[in-house]
């Protein structure tokens, strides 16, 4: 038997798994860039639009350290995607790199991959099958796209380059991803390690884009996600540069085989801390035990959400120059407030932060079903915890998690753009109120996951492809002038829209009251089934 035997079983063992996720995530990633291309070109009409834009874009350090740096400013290709290079990017490999852990150290850690090497499965197969399968992801995710722009009337050329630098940013994170699963003994720890390289590599990159032109600019170039984006998509399409992320691929790849050789199954190259001897105090409740266990994420999800507020919040006040077409800013409008063109962005950006603070909500409701998985509910069931205080202790996190978040960023975006707009005392308010009408759809979204818990626990995960579907229907909606009723069908499409909209308690009580029936009905499903 050879190392890699039984790779073709595993492969379609992940492929009949993730039949429903991948498929998804591929057409929310094609959409998003077919729908901002298509809008942009009826933003910027001219070449005199485009320049005015991209001018105020590369003057503006909070822009070029979130976005990068237009190349060319006469490229309506690159202003039509400079937000989605490195941004996507980013979002792509971190896609990229779980599901390498998923289909490695998430089957190591639930047991099911020790069972499957009792037969004829070599060393190396499930990592193989992994990068497989996350490699042909984000190739075809490349391909697609680049075909989506070109369908929209960008060039080829550009469009295949912009695909390159999504595919090649995947490809290295999916190298990163196999050497974290081997590092650790739980996937959520793997993946946190993915999330650090990701965010410090996200940020070297921001120092070098944001660098004074005298400067260290040369720093981008210590990072995958800084390779990436200098192929330079619609203004040079340097395809060479393609080739370094290629090579850390291989690097990192020989490094994880060498890594597999080098521990059992099931366990980590990094050994877990042990607990002390007795119960701490701090865990003698079973809210305090989902502290601890949803506490880390909290914490890095709450400075970035305290970074992506200020960030926000600087970029408001740069924003009438940005758009200055009248088609632009009747976009801008479309998409965010009714105010004005500052209020607008805010809201569209409020938005923004919404759909991430979702995604922390369904990672925590999905931890219930991880601990159900792993046999860890079951011994803590069997004391005198019930069920409804278990479900409740991470169902609470989950929803008191997500509006930490958006209270954070709510108070980072309202300083930043209170100190550059000047009136900080009235801008602080205003956006913590903008922020907080999100979370009834927030919590909506994450209601749907634990209604799934309790009622189909083998469905939980469809939680991600609901969600991918309201982020279609809300962000792209408008762009391409789907029907209005179902674009309703998105909780988030109800949010009032501040500041600067008109405030409307119905929708909000109503999602709320939506969210609160669905809780109920999970709680209601979980105690009447089985444990497994």
């Amino acid at each position: 038997m050879t190392d890699f035997a039984g790779t073709a079983t595993l492969v379609r063992l992940a492929l009949r798994r993730d039949r429903v996720l991948l498929p998804v995530w591929i057409v929310v990633f094609v959409a998003m860039a077919a729908g901002s291309a298509q809008a942009s070109i009826e933003l910027y009409p001219d070449v005199a639009s485009r320049v005015s834009a991209a001018e105020t874009s590369n003057s503006s350090p909070a822009l070029v350290s979130l976005y990068g740096r237009i190349w060319d400013p006469t490229s309506l290709g690159e202003l039509s995607l400079f937000k989605l290079t490195a941004f996507g990017a980013l979002l792509v490999a971190l896609l990229a790199a779980m599901i390498v852990v998923r289909h490695t150290r998430t089957e190591e850690e639930t047991g099911r991959l020790e069972l499957l090497s009792a037969g004829v499965l070599g060393r190396f197969a499930a990592l193989t099958a992994a990068l497989i399968v996350s490699a042909g992801t984000v190739i075809v995710l490349g391909l697609l796209t680049a075909l989506s722009l070109i369908g929209v009337g960008l060039p080829a050329s550009g469009s295949f380059a912009f695909g390159l630098v999504w595919i090649t940013a995947g490809l290295a994170f999916a190298g990163i991803g196999a050497i974290t699963a081997q590092l650790t003994e739980n996937a959520r720890t793997a993946n946190g390690f993915t999330a650090i390289a990701l965010g410090f590599s996200y940020v070297v990159r921001a120092l070098g884009d944001s660098a004074a032109a005298d400067g260290p600019r040369w720093i981008s170039w210590f990072s995958p996600i800084g390779w990436a984006q200098q192929i330079r998509p619609f203004a040079g399409d340097r395809w060479v540069v393609a080739l370094a992320p290629l090579a850390l691929l291989v690097i990192l790849v020989a490094a994880a085989f060498a890594l597999i050789r080098r521990r059992d199954v099931g366990a980590g190259l990094v050994r877990p801390r042990p607990g002390p001897a007795t119960g701490a105090p701090s865990l003698r409740s079973p809210l305090a035990l989902a502290w601890r266990l949803h506490r880390g994420s909290l914490y890095a999800w709450t400075f970035a959400f305290l970074l992506l507020g200020l960030l926000v919040g600087n970029i408001a006040s740069n924003v009438d120059g940005f758009v200055s077409s009248e088609s632009a800013k009747e976009m801008v409008q479309k998409l965010g407030g009714v105010e004005g063109i500052t209020d607008a962005f805010l809201s569209s950006e409020m938005g923004v932060l919404g759909l991430l603070a979702s995604a922390f909500g369904i990672q925590a409701a999905l931890r219930l079903r991880s601990e159900e998985t792993a046999l860890r509910a079951e011994p803590l069931l069997a004391t005198g915890v019930t069920r409804a205080r278990w479900l409740a202790s991470h169902v609470l996190m989950a929803l008191l998690g997500t509006a930490v978040l958006m209270l954070v960023g709510g108070i980072g975006s309202g300083i930043s753009s209170g100190a550059s707009l000047g009136n900080m005392s009235e801008q602080v308010p205003r956006m913590v109120a903008a922020a907080a009408v999100h979370l009834p759809a927030i919590w909506l979204v994450t209601a749907l996951v634990v209604i799934l818990f309790g009622l189909a626990p083998k469905l939980v995960t469809t939680g991600w492809v609901l969600f991918g579907a309201f982020l279609l229907l809300g962000q792209f909606g408008p762009v391409f002038d789907l029907p209005q009723r179902l674009m309703d069908v998105s909780p988030y499409a109800h949010t009032p829209r501040l500041p600067g909209g008109d405030f409307s308690a119905t929708p909000v009580v109503a999602l709320s009251a939506i969210a609160a029936v669905l809780v109920i009905t999970g709680f209601t499903a979980f105690r009447r089934r089985d444990i497994g």
